[in-house]
C-alpha cells in the first residue's frame, strides 16, 4: 500500500469515528451545552481530517475553502468545549460566537485571497499561530479549574482529552508553519499527521464512550441537603464526615477564609483529598468545589441582605464578609443562584417585611 493510500485510509477512519462520536452525543446529550459543543467539535475535526495538508497541495477550490475555514474555527470550539465540559456553570455568550465567526472568516479570506496573492507562508503561519493561542487558552483553563473539579472520573478524562488534543494541535501547527510555502507535498508529514489524528480520535472516542455521561455532563439535580437522614447515606462513616464538614462550614464559616482549598478542608477533617472530593460530589451532590463554597457564602449574604439591622451595610461589605474577593464575582454568583441581583434581593425582602 502506498503512502498516499495509507494516509487516505487513516483519514477515513478518523472521519468515521468522529461521525460516530457526533451521532452518539446527539442521541444522548443534544440538549446539554457540553454535548452540543462535543458534536460541533467532532464535526469540525472531521472537516480538518478531510482538508489537512502539509506543504503544497492542489489549488484551493470554492467548495474546499469553507471546509478549511470550518476546520480552523474548530480550535475555537475546542476552547469552548473544554470550558463547558469542566465548568458546569459555563454559558455561551454572544461574543463567543463573534470570535468563532471572526476566525472562520479570516481563514476563508486567507484561502481565497491572501494565500493565492503570493502570501502563502504568511497566511499559513498566521492561521496556525492563532490555533496555538486557543490551544494555550484551553490548556490554561483546564489546569486552572483542575483543583475545583469534584468528579474524579471527569478529572482523569480531562487530562487525556486536553493533552491529546493539544499535542496533536501543536504538532499540526508546527508542521504547517515549518512547511508553509513549500513547493512540494510532504508525504511523510501528511501520513504522520493523519496517523496521529486517527489515533487520538480513537482514544478520545473510547474515553468519551466508556465514561458515564452523568460524570461528564451536568444534569439539573439539586444538591443533597446536609442533614439528610442516615438512611439516605450509604455509609455511617460518610455521614459522620458530612456532619463534621458542615460544622466547619456553619460554625467556623471556613468558607470565609482566603484561598480555602480542598486540601485545607481535607487537612481539617484528617482525610485524603480524594475522599473529600468524593464526599462532596456523591453525598452532597456538587460537581465543583467553588460552587460548594459559593453556595455557603451566598446563603450568608442572603441572610445579611434580608436583615433590617444591616439595611445600610454596603453590598460589597456583605460580599467580602461572606468570603468573596470582589463585587463582580459575587454579583454574578448571586444572580445565578437567586435569579436577582443582591440589590434587588434586598429590596424584595424589605418590601415583603
Amino acid at each position: 500500500m502506498t503512502l498516499a493510500a495509507t494516509e487516505l485510509c487513516l483519514r477515513a477512519a478518523a472521519v468515521t469515528l468522529l461521525l460516530v462520536l457526533a451521532a452518539s452525543m446527539f442521541a444522548d446529550f443534544r440538549n446539554v451545552l457540553a454535548g452540543q459543543l462535543v458534536i460541533a467539535f467532532a464535526l469540525g475535526t472531521a472537516a480538518h481530517a478531510v482538508t489537512a495538508s502539509i506543504g503544497a497541495g492542489p489549488a484551493i477550490s470554492v467548495w474546499h475553502a469553507p471546509l478549511i475555514a470550518l476546520s480552523t474555527g474548530d480550535i475555537v470550539v475546542f476552547w469552548l468545549f473544554t470550558r463547558a465540559l469542566f465548568d458546569d456553570a459555563f454559558v455561551l455568550r454572544w461574543w463567543h460566537g463573534l470570535i468563532w465567526t471572526a476566525v472562520v472568516t479570516f481563514s476563508f479570506v486567507n484561502c481565497m485571497w491572501i494565500a493565492p496573492s503570493g502570501h502563502v507562508q504568511a497566511a499559513i503561519t498566521t492561521v496556525n499561530l492563532l490555533s496555538v493561542v486557543f490551544i494555550v487558552l484551553a490548556v490554561a483553563q483546564t489546569i486552572g479549574s483542575w483543583s475545583a473539579d469534584l468528579v474524579e472520573r471527569r478529572r482523569r478524562v480531562r487530562v487525556f482529552i486536553v493533552a491529546a488534543s493539544a499535542l496533536y494541535g501543536g504538532m499540526n501547527a508546527l508542521l504547517q508553519i515549518a512547511y508553509a510555502g513549500s513547493r512540494v507535498t510532504v508525504e511523510w508529514a501528511n501520513l504522520l499527521n493523519a496517523g496521529v489524528l486517527a489515533g487520538i480520535v480513537a482514544g478520545i472516542t473510547w474515553a468519551m464512550m466508556r465514561v458515564d455521561g452523568a460524570d461528564l455532563f451536568a444534569t439539573p439535580v439539586e444538591p443533597v441537603i446536609a442533614n439528610a437522614p442516615p438512611a439516605a447515606i450509604e455509609e455511617i462513616a460518610d455521614q459522620k464526615l458530612v456532619n463534621a464538614l458542615m460544622r466547619l462550614m456553619a460554625d467556623e464559616r471556613i468558607y470565609r477564609q482566603d484561598n480555602v482549598t480542598i486540601g485545607t478542608l481535607a487537612t481539617r477533617l484528617k482525610i485524603p483529598e480524594y475522599r473529600l472530593r468524593r464526599l462532596i460530589n456523591q453525598r452532597l451532590g456538587y460537581r465543583n468545589f467553588n460552587v460548594f463554597l459559593n453556595n455557603h457564602r451566598i446563603e450568608e449574604a442572603k441572610a445579611a441582605l434580608a436583615d433590617p439591622a444591616q439595611a445600610e451595610v454596603p453590598v460589597i461589605t456583605i460580599a467580602m464578609d461572606a468570603g468573596f474577593q470582589s463585587l463582580g464575582p459575587f454579583n454574578r454568583a448571586f444572580k445565578a443562584t437567586t435569579g436577582v441581583t443582591p440589590t434587588e434581593y434586598r429590596k424584595l425582602k424589605a418590601t415583603a417585611a
